[in-house]
């Protein structure tokens, strides 16, 4: 049926999609009760008038550079990430239940690898099993008997969350190694700022602001010195990596040097960063580089992007390095299945916020019930990201459901299956229709975790697929993303202010969706970038 909504401009004849869970509207057709006072000033917008809005957006993304890369993309690399200005909108009570979950979530991920990483008691009483975890091409060796400073591991942490046809919150994937996109998620609020300010201020809409602040303080907060007294640095592949814009803008919103490994030398199992008056000692590295290009002298001895001998400083405790080397095994797919017997084991609870039903096509059963079902599952290769490697079974043709039964029975460690789970809907624009239409999205959620405990920055980036009937929300195969509203209850009065002050970071910065791929300069990308959007 069409929908009557409150000033039956901008959502006039919206009809969500059958059988999803629409964000904004409930299924009585009405804004739902939490929403309704931001969706009547949105409704109040003409199609004209939200159109015009709508191209101002767009040309501050063009003027500010918030792009992103798509290698394979014969046409160009560099793209304007598409933003829709009808923000997606979470209530304060969603907020705190999606909150409280990801907090647990992450504390047993990096309790699990703290184990795994020592005493391996969790693979000793069989709760996980062993060949799995040992045997992921994301097993860091090197990394065994290693405590990290300050006791983290997971500093920055990027889960990925669903909503199903319930109103379920379900992750569907943890990035836990070097997760991208935040600097969307503060371009995006700067353009909401500029474009719908009346909304946000009437809306009791919670700041994003001040996460480089946050962030710098959880940097510190490891450091192997004191906090005041720490140095800390952002650690780039450099301006041909595809998420370079994202460590520039961190870098500078935090006030910290961006460095290249030339910047940087270890010497006595100390690093230093080389500057005009001379070497300065480093406590602290945010890294952005997979690790197997970290130090040449660890991992890979034909890495450009590396530090010799950084991995020693480590081992000595003498620098932090974030996200840890050795995350990758926690968030291998293959092993996301296990991640609520590991909350239940290390912290003796029921996991709060549930997760997709998946096949582990290494199991002889799974993988017969996977080869027999290919045109009703979703299957992903655990080491790809960003879209890459998944076959959409019901969207699939005979030739590629052929294609992926081959290499299941070929390497079936490297897939696994999952059910099509209807992702909720959210009015996003098409300026094809000049009408705001249900699109299918996600939303990442960054949790924060230092040596005093876990934050989560409210809302997340909010990922959208703007095709009509697709499933698939990553930017490079077509996705754009909305500002992500995570709206104080009106008993709140007043936004949550942090505990640390931060100027806002977006004034005049550039942004981008790019993926922290770990390439040389001179060479070809590689096929499989950690992390993806």
């Amino acid at each position: 049926m069409l929908l009557e909504t409150p000033g039956a401009g901008l959502f006039a004849g919206y009809t969500p999609v059958p059988g999803a869970y629409d964000e904004l509207f409930g299924p009585d057709g009405a804004p739902r009760p939490e929403f309704l006072r931001t969706a009547t000033l949105l409704g109040a917008f003409a199609p004209d008038e939200f159109a015009r809005a709508q191209q101002l957006a767009e040309l501050a993304l063009l003027n500010q550079g918030v792009t992103f890369s798509v290698y394979a993309d014969q046409r160009g690399a560099e793209k304007i990430f598409p933003l829709c200005l009808i923000p997606r909108m979470l209530s304060a009570a969603d907020w705190a239940h999606m909150e409280r979950g990801l907090e647990q979530r992450v504390r047993a991920l990096g309790l699990f690898l703290d184990d795994i990483y020592g005493e391996q008691r969790i693979l000793q009483h069989e709760r996980v099993p062993r060949d799995l975890v040992l045997g992921s091409g994301q097993y860091l060796k090197q990394a065994h008997g290693l405590r990290p400073p300050g006791g983290v591991r997971i500093h920055i942490a990027g889960v990925d969350v669903i909503r199903d046809p319930t109103g379920t919150f379900r992750v569907l994937e943890d990035n836990l190694r070097t997760p991208s996109g935040v600097s969307y998620v503060l371009e995006n609020r700067l353009i909401s700022k500029r474009v719908l300010p009346h909304l946000l201020d009437k809306g009791r809409v919670q700041r994003v602001d001040h996460y480089p602040a946050r962030l710098a303080e959880t940097l510190r907060s490891v450091s192997p010195v004191a906090p005041g007294a720490t140095s800390a640095v952002v650690l780039t592949p450099g301006p041909y990596n595809s998420a370079y814009f994202e460590h520039s803008f961190l870098a500078r919103t935090m006030g910290l040097e961006l460095v290249q490994a030339p910047d940087l030398f270890v010497d006595q199992d100390q690093v230093f960063v080389r500057t005009t008056r001379g070497p300065r000692r480093v406590h602290v590295i945010y890294r952005r580089i997979d690790e197997a290009f970290l130090d040449p002298e660890a991992f890979r001895p034909d890495s450009l992007l590396g530090v010799r001998g950084l991995m020693r400083a480590y081992a000595a405790g003498n620098v932090a390095l974030a996200n840890a080397p050795g995350n990758g095994v926690a968030d291998d797919k293959a092993v996301y299945p296990f991640v609520p017997e590991m909350i239940r084991y290390y912290l003796g609870e029921e996991p709060i916020l549930e997760q997709v039903p998946t096949y582990l096509c290494m199991r002889d059963d799974d993988r017969r019930y996977v080869i027999e079902h290919l045109d009703e599952l979703v299957v992903k290769a655990v080491d790809e990201a960003g879209g890459y490697g998944m076959l959409m079974g019901p969207q699939s043709t005979a030739a590629q459901r052929e294609e992926f039964r081959a290499r299941i029975e070929a390497t079936p460690r490297r897939y696994i299956a999952q059910h099509r789970v209807e992702l909720s809907t959210s009015p996003t624009w098409d300026p094809a229709v000049r009408a705001a239409v249900p699109r299918r999205l996600d939303l990442r959620p960054y949790v924060l975790t230092g040596r005093d405990g876990s934050w989560a920055l409210p809302g997340g980036l909010t990922r959208v697929a703007l095709v009509a009937g697709s499933y698939v929300v990553n930017s490079s195969q077509g996705g754009g993303s909305k500002d992500t509203w995570v709206l104080n209850s009106p008993s709140d009065g007043a936004q949550r202010v942090p505990s640390v002050g931060a100027a806002d970071p977006a004034s005049g910065a550039a942004s981008n969706d790019r993926n922290d791929r770990n390439d040389p300069p001179s060479a070809p990308p590689p096929s499989d970038p950690p992390e993806a959007l």
